[in-house]
């Protein structure tokens, strides 16, 4: 590039946001206004945009500076690059990811077709020696793991009581939710936090923490879930609600979900 070399990560950093305002901008932006929106001096930026437009990646018009062709280009080569790109292998990479931030095992599980349980479709296992060990293909109930709620929040009020009304509610350990008001209540806080949080619910000294994956047209393919032990968990069930929330996001961005 002329000018400014991008040989400094703040160069690269600067260049990736030039074309992310452009690219969320209904209209050109000036100079000034590109300078003012990311905090940084013209002279910076003017070297940088002199440089995308040399590329074609930006171009500049009467109006300030819009995208251009090779921005375009890129767009749509990265478009098909992440369609050729199973999303499973994505939902995985999340998953390994959130196992190490949390050291906790990381579920993938995805409701099944009858609309009464759920499934573990993948597992990355925490390497502490104590951790929730599970297997791929087990099933859980719907009404007591965070799993299973967080997918219920999804349905509506009406569906999460025609599920409930068609079964009953049985407890696993003397801690288990089986009152159906009870689980319609839970559920709906999930609904409004956008994670569910289970302890000693389907098992005793296992604590699942849950949230929803999107992809690109808003459909959600499944429920991503921390799964650890109750007693390394009551300290951090605030963090471990906030990494899966964060996780979930990330992935589901990369599956294309802009919402």
């Amino acid at each position: 590039m002329r000018g400014q070399k991008l040989h400094s990560p703040q160069s690269v950093h600067r260049v990736l946001r030039i074309l992310d305002l452009l690219s969320t901008s209904a209209d050109p932006l000036s100079l000034a206004e590109i300078s003012r929106r990311l905090a940084s001096p013209k002279s910076s930026i003017v070297s940088l945009l002199h440089g995308l437009e040399e590329a074609h990646y930006v171009r500049s018009t009467e109006n300030g500076w819009w995208l251009g062709s090779g921005a375009f280009g890129l767009g749509s080569a990265l478009v098909a690059a992440r369609e050729r790109l199973p999303s499973s292998v994505i939902i995985h990479a999340g998953m390994v990811d959130l196992a190490k931030a949390s050291g906790e095992t990381v579920i993938f599980a995805v409701l099944n077709e009858d609309r009464t349980g759920i499934t573990y479709l993948d597992v990355v296992e925490s390497r502490e020696t104590v951790r929730f060990t599970v297997s791929i293909g087990n099933r859980r109930e719907l009404y007591c793991t965070a799993g299973g709620r967080v997918l219920l929040s999804e349905m509506t009020p009406q569906q999460v009581d025609d599920y409930l009304a068609s079964v009953e509610p049985a407890a696993w350990t003397d801690s288990t939710m089986t009152d159906r008001q009870a689980i319609c209540d839970a559920v709906s806080a999930a609904r409004e936090a956008g994670v569910a949080q289970t302890i000693d619910q389907a098992a005793n000294g296992a604590t699942g923490t849950a949230a929803l994956v999107r992809a690109a047209g808003g459909q959600v393919p499944g429920a991503l879930i921390v799964a650890s032990p109750t007693a390394r968990s009551r300290d951090r069930l605030a963090d471990l609600r906030q990494q899966v929330l964060d996780a979930a996001a990330s992935i589901s961005r990369n599956l294309g979900f802009t919402g």
